[in-house]
């Protein structure tokens, strides 16, 4: 991949860590612990994913974990929605972390693309 030598090296990999801790400090307080426990796994499962597919041997197995990166990065979004039905998060985070994780998934979208031309 170029210049890219570690995954730490991946911007979607930095912006996606710091969307996980964001996530994190938003949830930190709320008692629906099951709801908590889900956004958090799907949040880390986007930096965890882009690292382990980095990690494989080939661009194939790094696109596929990007895909599943995505994913959970589509999971994250859909219980932002969720969890401003539920009250849990005011809008203006919502709309905040909405933006964002559309940002890194877009980014992945791009690390797909630029795996499967080479």
């Amino acid at each position: 991949m170029g210049s890219i030598q570690r995954f730490e090296d991946i911007v979607a990999w930095q912006k996606a860590r710091v969307f996980t801790a964001k996530i994190y400090n938003l949830f930190a307080n709320l008692k629906d612990y099951s709801f908590k426990d889900q956004v958090y796994r799907a949040s880390v499962s986007i930096t965890n994913n882009i690292a382990e597919g980095f990690e494989r041997s080939s661009n194939a197995e790094f696109a596929k974990f990007l895909f599943i990166a995505k994913g959970s990065c589509g999971e994250v979004r859909s219980m932002l929605y969720l969890a401003l039905d539920l009250g849990y998060l005011s809008t203006n985070d919502v709309e905040i972390l909405l933006e964002e994780a559309l940002e890194i998934s877009k980014m992945i979208s791009g690390l797909i693309k630029h795996l499967r031309s080479s």
